[in-house]
């Protein structure tokens, strides 16, 4: 592969990096829910309901985590894990926030036809779910950038 072209990251290493956000945003957002509710947190009682403190640590709190973590480090500790970032489709730099949040939006659209959104990348050239190409951004290993001396940094 040569240096212009992105090696694109696919289904399975994207799997795992979601299987790590989402150990990472159980093992935060565990201890915090469980002291607020208790037990009723786990039955989901909360959602028959309709408690707004659980759509906030459920809904909102994820999606402003996952996309402060996209803004500034173009990666979830998942994707950072195993190597990945988001970037531009067109440019390769780094995607506007506006993209960043239209992509967490696309997951909605990503899942509602039986997950063939999320499915897609295992199937598309480039690797993009139907959030990447809504958003215009594609995950693709992050290179390490190397120094002058031609050392990695």
């Amino acid at each position: 592969m040569n240096d212009t072209q992105p090696e694109y990251v696919g289904f399975w290493l994207r799997v795992v990096a979601s299987i790590i956000d989402s150990i990472l945003a159980g093992l935060i957002l565990g201890p915090l829910v469980t002291w607020i509710y208790g037990d009723r947190y786990s039955t989901l009682e909360w959602i028959y309901r309709g408690d707004m403190m659980g759509f906030v640590f459920n809904g909102i709190l994820p999606a402003v985590a996952v996309i402060l973590f996209w803004i500034y480090r173009q990666a979830t500790p998942g994707k950072m894990a195993i190597g990945a970032k988001i970037v531009d489709e067109k440019t390769l730099g780094k995607p506007s926030t506006g993209q960043l949040i239209g992509r967490y939006l696309g997951y909605y659209v990503s899942i509602l036809p039986l997950f063939l959104g999320l499915i897609w990348v295992g199937i598309d050239p480039r690797k993009q779910g139907f959030h990447d190409k809504l958003a215009g951004t594609l995950v693709i290993r992050a290179r390490k950038e190397v120094k002058a001396s031609g050392q990695a940094a």
